[in-house]
Order: structure tokens, then sequence, then C-alpha cells
């Protein structure tokens, strides 16, 4: 069985940074690829970035290129996700989850954590 736990999330002032994580445990078979995304009150899920396990290239949404750094350490089976000059737009539940390939949409990957909460304070 698959799990996915993420932590780090929090409350952050405006232009602070917080740092989350996502610990795997178990198989996910083929699956190469750890993606985060957040999702906002009243708005869908959106991509925040990728990274496979066998790459060092991150993948990111391009509003968020530059403040957010995803990075893996295979040993610890944990995915992180740096995030920088936070904002309040930044505010929501941010999920990770694990998928084949690349993707930038929730139905490209198979499993998914519970969320940590991030909230950004004017």
């Amino acid at each position: 069985q698959v799990q996915l736990v993420e932590s780090g999330g929090g409350l952050v002032q405006a232009g602070g940074s917080l740092r989350l994580s996502c610990t795997t445990s178990g198989s996910t078979g083929s699956g190469d690829t750890m993606g985060w995304f957040r999702q906002a009150p009243g708005k869908e899920r959106e991509f925040v970035a990728a990274i496979q396990w066998t790459g060092t290239r991150g993948f990111y949404a391009d509003s968020l290129r530059g403040r957010f750094t995803i990075s893996r350490d295979n040993a610890k089976k944990t995915v992180y996700l740096d995030m920088n000059s936070l904002n309040p737009e930044d505010t929501g539940v941010y999920y990770c989850a694990a998928g084949v390939y690349i993707s930038y949409y929730p139905r490209g990957y198979e499993y998914w954590g519970q969320g940590t909460q991030v909230t950004v304070n004017p």
C-alpha cells in the first residue's frame, strides 16, 4: 500500500518561506514521478511542480518558477518543496502525488497525500 505523507505547512507572513516535505512508503510500481499541487478555497487543484526520482530537473508552473524549488532525497524517499517570497495568493492546501510520467494535470497522478495547509497572511 502506497502512502504519501505531507508535512511542513503552517502560517507565515507575506514575504516569508516554508519548506514542505512529502515522505513516501510502499511501492509506486513503475511510478517515477512526484508532483506537488495546491488547491485554494473554491478553486480547482493546480499544478505546482514535479520531479522524477531518476532525474534532477524540476518542472514548474510558469507563474511559480523562480520562487518555488522542488527537490528529492531518494535515500529518505522524500520530496521537498521550498517556497520563498510567499504571498497571500499562495494560500491553500498543498498535496503531493505520485505518478508514472511528468504531468501538469491531477489526472496524471495515481497516488495522493492528504495535504498540508499553507496560509500566508498579508
